[in-house]
């Protein structure tokens, strides 16, 4: 019989850190303990700034979404939620123009639970807020282990019904193939496991981050020409297109598919894409389209992200 140890919780958070600009921020940053946070609220997370001037203030930590443009603020808070820290994270949140808010705290109040609720069903689909407990835990005398709790987080079901009240019937149609693409990508395992879920929008195409800030995988749907494609797509970089184009013959070979290299020289962005024939009105045929872009985009990630 395997002799199992006792959870313990450690209540008093300052037992590990000490302060939360000294010693909590600088330990957050970190890549190994910033992915805890970005499992947690299901968002791949880029450090830019710790101590992040916002006026005559400083916000914790000023971060973006790996493979996209959206911008993120932290405030960490190592004791009960207050007023305080909650206008602090709106005055923060509207100087740094922020598209995702996360707020970190012992120990959530109540009326603050009801202040991010409301905040998140009063806001457009663009705007989240995340109010996490910071726990930590040992077994024995083990090492202090984190875990973060999400108390409240986006209800993107509230904000879609509101989107959809404005939106045309195309909008509609793209919305409702991105719902519908992701619930049925998200129950294949290996595809979860490459990446993480993706917000459905009216837009024609859906982003997926690869693990770098330096490109992103993004899927379109195409009405005019019945057609999706998945793409690799690179802002801003040529010279990392051009290392990718000297390694073509091999990123295919491992592949195992052809691409249409697009430089554009002309703009900022290039795009490495592959594109496939379908029938897009025709729903019955929607998981063959879906069971396409699982495997093309974990086949491109494995092939790709090796020479980043």
């Amino acid at each position: 019989m395997i002799s199992l140890g006792q959870l313990k919780e450690i209540e008093d958070l300052r037992e590990v850190w000490q302060h939360e600009a000294l010693d909590f921020t600088p330990w957050l940053a970190k890549d190994e303990n910033i992915v805890l946070l970005s499992d947690a609220v299901g968002l791949e997370i880029t450090i830019d700034e710790t101590e992040s001037d916002v006026g005559d203030f400083h916000v914790d930590i000023y971060a973006t979404e790996t493979g996209t443009d959206r911008k993120i603020i932290i405030e960490n808070q190592l004791e009960e939620t207050n007023h305080d820290h909650l206008g602090k994270l709106i005055t923060y949140a509207s100087g740094k123009d922020a598209d995702i808010i996360i707020w970190l705290v012992k120990k959530a109040r109540e009326e603050h639970r009801s202040a991010i609720e409301w905040l998140n069903n009063h806001t457009d689909e663009k705007i989240s807020f995340f109010l996490c407990e910071i726990k930590l835990y040992r077994i024995g005398e083990s090492a202090p282990a984190v875990k973060f709790d999400v108390i409240e987080k986006p209800n993107d079901w509230v904000k879609n019904i509101k989107h959809n009240e404005c939106i045309n019937a195309t909008q509609q149609s793209r919305l409702d193939y991105w719902i519908a693409f992701n619930e049925y990508a998200f129950k294949n395992s290996q595809f979860s496991k490459n990446f993480k879920r993706g917000k459905p929008s009216t837009d024609h195409w859906m982003d997926f981050s690869i693990g770098s800030s330096d490109c992103h995988l993004t899927i379109a749907q195409i009405k005019q020409r019945n057609e999706v494609n998945v793409a690799i797509y690179i802002n801003n970089n040529k010279e990392l297109f051009h290392s990718f184009f000297e390694k073509k013959a091999q990123i295919e070979a491992d592949s195992g598919l052809i691409f249409d290299w697009r430089e554009l020289p002309e703009k900022k962005a290039s795009r490495i894409v592959i594109e496939h024939s379908v029938e897009l009105e025709n729903k019955d045929k929607w998981n063959e389209q879906f069971d396409w872009f699982i495997d093309t985009m974990i086949r491109m990630k494995k092939a790709f992200k090796k020479y980043l």
